[in-house]
């Protein structure tokens, strides 16, 4: 689990408790249909501390989040708002505080493993490595 455990290209492969967690962090009804098992690709380029993160959704709509471990960056979450966050490495993991959830993102297996978490409701999100 070297420092570059992180890049490659992955493609959503399942998720559990999205609507219970879109419903408690308020996401509009047009963009929660949207993100319904939702084909994205993550690209993840990674060189040592410094990270672009890239999600790539069906129709060409793309969010992308550059940041640098315990360095306050600029973020947007996938509703399109914009933050400022500073990302953490706890455990081999990322962390970070978006403003109504929090985030952690591993390698697990091979495969890219998100958990946000808010008030409770746990959504998890699987995305197979393709390159």
């Amino acid at each position: 689990q070297g420092n570059m455990a992180f890049a490659g290209k992955y493609e959503f492969e399942s998720d559990e408790n999205y609507d219970d967690f879109v419903k408690k962090i308020g996401l509009p009804s047009d963009k929660v249909e949207k993100g319904r098992n939702c084909k994205a690709v993550i690209e993840v380029v990674q060189n040592g501390n410094d990270f672009t993160w890239t999600q790539h959704f069906p129709g060409g709509h793309t969010t992308t989040n550059s940041f640098t471990i315990d360095k306050e960056a600029d973020m947007e979450t996938f509703g399109g708002k914009k933050f400022k966050a500073t990302v953490k490495m706890e455990g081999g993991k990322l962390a970070v505080e978006f403003p109504n959830y929090r985030h952690t993102a591993e390698i697990c297996g091979g495969k890219l493993v998100e958990i946000s978490t808010c008030s409770g409701v746990v959504y998890k999100r699987t995305s197979k490595k393709i390159a």
